[in-house]
């Protein structure tokens, strides 16, 4: 079957779910050409090949199981991918010197969303009041950089990227789950939720719940602790946390669900990462 048959066979809204993955996402109509953005050391696209999102979740699958030892489910040996990554855009960072991809981010429109009927994030979240009180909104996820490349370049592409992608959409409400490890047991997720729960949080009527929820009562905390770069990047900008996280046992991780209000970005960032 060629690329237009299949392009065509899709638009005529025939996907399921038992459709190779590949050609879901070849035939993906909404794909906007983004040019390369060059820094000295990085470069940001969107992936425009199979290939390239096939890279980007052999990245995510290095970080995800050799930092937070995560159990990967997927078919095939060295890839994290699930069904959702047919329907997503594919942020992928670059390095300008070996051109390996060393930041990835997925992003979910919701007319993809719709197509596949959920969002990821409904999979660990129970959202009924974000979705009343939203008509829509993109959904990010899957977000991982290189241990040798945490550096703010890296981040500081993956957001401008983002805006970029937003502004394109005419998109106003960012969401995703962003994760940190349980490797310790969860006292640092539990300390960054007792920081959070005072500073950052939404209003009620945008709070969402955990389906798998921590025990938080029983976990200890510690003074201080690191906040991870990519919810560091998320809090910057002005996001806010739903509510308390969620247990992703297959990841290890603790999951807090994110929302960001594009016109209510913080100016002190909005410049910086490109969002106005």
């Amino acid at each position: 079957m060629s690329e237009l048959t299949i392009a065509r066979y899709f638009d005529a809204r025939e996907i399921t779910h038992n459709a190779p993955t590949e050609a879901v996402w070849t035939a993906q109509p909404h794909r906007p050409h983004f040019p390369i953005s060059e820094g000295a050391a990085y470069q940001v696209s969107l992936a425009d090949a199979w290939d390239e999102v096939r890279e980007a979740q052999r990245l995510r699958f290095q970080v995800f199981q050799n930092e937070y030892g995560a159990v990967m489910s997927g078919g095939i040996k060295g890839i994290d991918d699930d069904e959702f990554d047919a329907y997503c855009d594919h942020l992928i960072v670059r390095s300008a010197q070996t051109q390996e991809i060393v930041g990835t981010y997925r992003v979910l429109l919701p007319q993809q969303a719709k197509r596949i009927g959920r969002y990821y994030s409904k999979g660990e979240f129970f959202m009924p009041r974000i979705e009343r009180q939203l008509s829509h909104f993109v959904e990010l996820g899957r977000s991982c950089v290189h241990a040798d490349h945490r550096s703010g370049a890296v981040i500081m592409l993956l957001w401008s990227a983002i805006a970029r992608y937003m502004r394109h959409h005419g998109e106003r409400y960012l969401i995703g789950c962003a994760s940190v490890s349980m490797r310790d047991g969860g006292v640092q997720a539990a300390t960054l939720w007792d920081q959070f729960k005072s500073a950052h949080m939404v209003d009620p009527m945008l709070e969402a719940f955990p389906k798998n929820r921590l025990q938080l009562d029983e976990i200890s905390r510690c003074d201080a602790v690191a906040v991870p770069p990519l919810i560091r990047g998320y809090l910057r900008l002005g996001a806010k946390v739903c509510g308390e996280p969620n247990w992703d046992p297959d990841f290890n991780t603790a999951d807090f669900l994110m929302l960001m209000d594009l016109e209510q970005i913080d100016s002190r960032y909005a410049r910086h990462f490109g969002f106005l």
